[in-house]
């Protein structure tokens, strides 16, 4: 007899013959002889839904507000999964956040996750009960409800399974697992049918929408085992887990990408201590996390700063700048939101040598310009115009053999 907790996200509960079809997988779990703690996410669309009410109100919401909005969508769904189960003939009991005491920071739309009194949902799984968990949603110490930002259901899954000991976290979409890159957007795109907890907290943090990556952290703090499976298909899925010797025998596991990215570059940055500190310890009083970071050798002691930045943060990011380069007698700043970070990722790169070279060339020699360059152990990320994101994923995708085997004729 094992514990499970299973994840379903929007698609996989997006009307109710869907969450019919949840119900079905919650209750063979249970009758397998598992305990079964369910998550799941608002139905597919309600959250953009939500938040476009508020935008119809003001352009400048109060986030705390605005939590409280669209943390709704969750309460929403787990009342209609406990009912299918109900009507299914088990027993179920749903929570929100607040019920369970998912307890988090106060930093409203972003919530961390401080800890979990899971004393209710213990109680209930003694009753034979299948409990049905909200995702995406806690409160503060103070009692505010919060969200933990967009792809949080994951988290709350993986938080959740830690907390409770579990022994699997399943988290169920519309996709049969991880693949090498997006099916999508290259046709020779292939499932894994397992990748280190490393590899896909690169690609979770580059781009990859499988997974969120603060629930990847979680998983591998605590080693959870992690399945990502499709709600849909009984494929087995793709299993997430610590790395093993015979991971490091492949060079490349995946190419990510990610379209919501902004640049911004200050341009004449007096080269003196203090003041880097200055500019982006601004912008992390802002939440404005920042990713790529790239300084040019000083001239005369002035310095160009760039970086990259959340598109949805471009606006405040730039007004924060601005205000900093005037204070520090900077030249100007210019953003440009029209980029991609294009990643391979590998824990095979620790051993092997002329990786980077190979993905600088290969872009190259497809004409596309690099903008900024970040590495890792384990990765190599370029900044390109968006408008190659599709060329420069297939040509690495092919150059690093990821493409599919030939099926034999």
């Amino acid at each position: 007899m094992a514990l499970i907790v299973q994840k379903y996200g929007g698609t996989s509960v997006g009307d109710t013959e869907r969450m019919k079809n949840v119900a079905r997988r919650c209750i063979a779990a249970q009758k397998a002889g598992h305990d079964v703690v369910v998550v799941v996410s608002a139905m597919s669309g309600e959250t953009n839904r939500l938040l476009k009410l508020v935008s119809q109100i003001t352009d400048r919401p109060s986030e705390r507000e605005q939590d409280v909005v669209v943390a709704t969508g969750e309460q929403v769904s787990i009342g209609l999964v406990a009912m299918a189960i109900q009507a299914q003939g088990a027993l179920a009991t749903s929570f929100m956040g607040h019920q369970v005491q998912i307890v988090t920071d106060s930093t409203f739309a972003k919530a961390r996750i401080k800890r979990i009194e899971a004393e209710k949902i213990v109680e209930a799984l003694k009753q034979k009960h299948i409990v049905v968990v909200a995702g995406f949603q806690g409160q503060d110490e103070q009692g505010n409800v919060t969200t933990l930002g967009r792809g949080g259901s994951d988290t709350t899954a993986v938080a959740l399974a830690a907390a409770l000991k579990a022994d699997a976290c399943e988290i169920y979409t519309d996709v049969d697992g991880v693949y090498t890159t997006d099916p999508n957007m290259c046709p020779g795109a292939r499932k894994l049918d397992r990748v280190s907890y490393e590899e896909m907290l690169e690609l979770a943090s580059l781009g990859a929408k499988v997974l969120q990556i603060r629930s990847v952290e979680f998983a591998m703090k605590y080693k959870v085992p992690l399945w990502v499976k499709n709600s849909f298909t009984e494929d087995p899925g793709t299993l997430v887990c610590e790395e093993d010797k015979s991971m490091e025998n492949v060079v490349v596991s995946g190419i990510a990408y990610d379209k919501n990215e902004a640049k911004l570059a200050i341009s004449g940055v007096p080269d003196m201590p203090g003041v880097a500190a200055k500019i982006f310890g601004v912008l992390d009083a802002q939440n404005i996390v920042v990713d790529m970071i790239v300084q040019t050798a000083s001239r005369d002691g002035r310095t160009d700063v760039s970086f990259t930045v959340g598109k949805t943060d471009l606006v405040k990011a730039r007004e924060v700048v601005e205000r900093v380069a005037r204070e520090i007698e900077a030249g100007g700043v210019e953003t440009d939101g029209d980029v991609a970070k294009i990643s391979i990722v590998g824990v095979g790169m620790r051993n092997h040598s002329g990786v980077a070279a190979k993905m600088f060339q290969v872009l190259s020699q497809e004409g596309v310009n690099i903008q900024l360059i970040s590495t890792s152990e384990i990765k190599v990320t370029c900044l390109i115009q968006s408008k190659y994101t599709e060329l420069a994923v297939r040509s690495l995708h092919t150059a690093f053999g990821l493409d599919k085997a030939p099926t034999a004729s």
